[in-house]
């Protein structure tokens, strides 16, 4: 039995290799952010501000849960994508204190490292199974070799074959492409990252103009009205799209989102999020209302709803009440993001490779058998955790030597400063 996780983009669910279902979800499967805040927004206590910690979590969650069940509602109730690129404007806006260039140079050392444990894995195994980028029918001749290189700096999306393998093979033959679909991330936030210093000056002098010139955007380049072709086009759409979440970040850390009355934030969210799903009522996929297919939807619901988690933002030093059970969680999934992220569909396609295996087992009868295949999904969704756990486990750490960290296995709590011997005094 055979899955492959629902998305747009490099995804079957919509034949194209750039606009992939979070993980390009707008698939945009993320990243996440390679470097969480620690520190709070202006006038805000400095510290690790748990609250974003905390929407990193959940939209990393959804993303894999989305992946696995494919339920275009997910998309409307968490826009996770959004979420992690404003978390990312934010920390990119504070980063931007110091020397633009060196802040350029950090997060790209923070990125690729994770990038190229995970090409040294993929990359081979593509080769092995006969691929070609030279004869790719999707490449141009020898643009295939060069597009390879997009796997050590990711300026567009790293090259990988729509199909690869055989119909009866162990896996379903868009396998590649959906252990690339998360590619996608990357791309888009390195030219996020790149832009920042020149978007950040223009929101600082004129910030409503800055904010909303994303959404008219992706009116002209996410809805057909300018087709611009080829894999640049789905890089502009994703730049579009999203632009404007990264951009709330600014207005976040800076402190602007504060500044304004509640209501007015919430009543021009709640407008521009209602265009959003007037949008996608009009333009349904295969997949109903999936907003990581509609890309004037997406940006639309994603900055209206992002615009209000915000704006209602706490400053959490410490989870309060019964979310702080989950303390050890969310501090593992936000030193661990870019992991999760990267490795997640890989991993849920090796779900269907253990439960393939149940229905060989001896004490397996015809009974057994439909009940295994109604409840395929939730056995992958219990598999996947432990599958990604060891996974942190395995490659995790690489996070921590591109980051110039203490390596840890299982980053749970605080990052213990390392303790240096005094000089005996004489």
């Amino acid at each position: 039995m055979t899955y492959t996780p629902q998305g747009p983009g490099p995804g079957p669910a919509t034949g194209t290799p750039d606009w992939v279902a979070e993980g390009r979800g707008t698939h945009r499967a993320g990243p996440v952010p390679p470097e969480a805040p620690d520190t709070a927004p202006a006038g805000r206590a400095p510290g690790r501000d748990r609250y974003l910690d905390l929407l990193r979590t959940l939209a990393l969650g959804r993303v894999v849960v989305y992946h696995i069940y494919g339920w275009a509602w997910l998309t409307i109730v968490f826009p996770s994508m959004g979420v992690m690129f404003a978390l990312a404007g934010a920390l990119m806006a504070r980063s931007l204190k110091r020397s633009a260039w060196g802040v350029i140079k950090g997060r790209l050392r923070r990125l690729l490292p994770p990038l190229w444990v995970f090409g040294a894995v993929i990359v081979p195994l593509m080769f092995l199974a006969g691929w070609n980028p030279g004869d790719d029918p999707n490449q141009v001749g020898d643009w295939g070799w060069i597009k390879l290189l997009n796997w050590f700096v990711p300026f567009g999306t790293p090259v990988f074959p729509m199909s690869l393998g055989h119909e009866n093979g162990l896996l379903d033959v868009t396998w590649a492409m959906q252990a690339a679909g998360p590619l996608w991330y990357l791309r888009a936030y390195l030219w996020f990252v790149i832009a920042s210093p020149l978007l950040l000056w223009a929101f600082r002098r004129a910030p409503w103009v800055t904010l909303l010139a994303p959404l008219a955007l992706t009116a002209v380049v996410g809805t057909g009205l300018v087709d611009i072709p080829g894999s640049t086009g789905y890089a502009v759409r994703d730049f579009a799209v999203f632009a404007g979440c990264w951009v709330l970040g600014f207005a976040h850390q800076d402190g602007v989102l504060a500044r304004l009355p509640r209501y007015i934030t919430v009543s021009v969210a709640a407008l521009i999020m209602s265009f959003g799903l007037w949008w996608a009522s009009g333009h349904p996929t295969d997949n109903g209302m999936d907003l990581n297919e509609i890309p004037l939807a997406q940006a639309t619901w994603s900055f209206g709803a992002v615009a209000i988690l915000l704006v209602y933002a706490p400053s959490w030093q410490r989870l309060p009440g019964r979310l702080a059970r989950f303390d050890k969680v969310i501090t593992l999934f936000n030193n661990r993001a870019v992991t999760i992220y990267l490795w997640h569909n890989t991993l849920i396609m090796g779900t269907i490779l253990i439960i393939d295996k149940f229905y060989d087992l001896p004490f397996m009868d015809e009974g057994s058998m439909r009940v295994l295949t109604a409840t395929f999904q939730l056995w992958m969704l219990i598999l996947v955790w432990p599958l990604i756990a060891l996974m942190i486990l395995a490659v995790g750490w690489v996070e921590d030597l591109a980051a110039g960290r203490r390596l840890r296995l299982w980053p749970t709590g605080p990052e213990r400063q390392r303790s240096r011997p005094r000089r005996a005094k004489h």
